[in-house]
């Protein structure tokens, strides 16, 4: 008989969305879409805090400034199709991408690239 720890596992869902990671000091933002938001957002936060994050300039400004110079967001969810629960809908993503994107302002001085 299955636990209640298999059922949670075997029933999880990960939430998917648009996040933004914002160094607070300059409003320069990493602006994101996935279908693992807390996982995206986790594996941003441990390149950082080992040093080997792949945009150097957001590399940069952690190093600088420190963990407590940056926010973690999760901007925006979307949740699944309920006939195709496991599908990644990437062309809505990345729409609700640009939404943000633009609902934010951002641009090449305001984002990290």
């Amino acid at each position: 008989m299955p636990t209640n720890e298999t059922r949670a596992y075997k029933g999880f869902r990960p939430r998917m969305g648009v996040y933004a990671i914002r160094h607070l000091p300059s409003g320069r933002t990493l602006l994101g879409w996935s279908p693992h938001l807390q996982g995206n957002l986790n594996r941003h936060r441990f390149q950082l805090v080992l040093g080997n994050h792949p945009l150097k300039a957001l590399q940069g400004d952690w190093l600088r400034d420190g963990a407590d110079a940056f926010a973690f967001e999760i901007l925006d969810e979307l949740e699944p199709h309920p006939d195709r629960p496991g599908e990644v809908p990437e062309d809505d993503l990345a729409a609700l991408e640009a939404m943000w994107r633009e609902r934010l302002g951002l641009n090449e001085e305001t984002t990290y690239a």
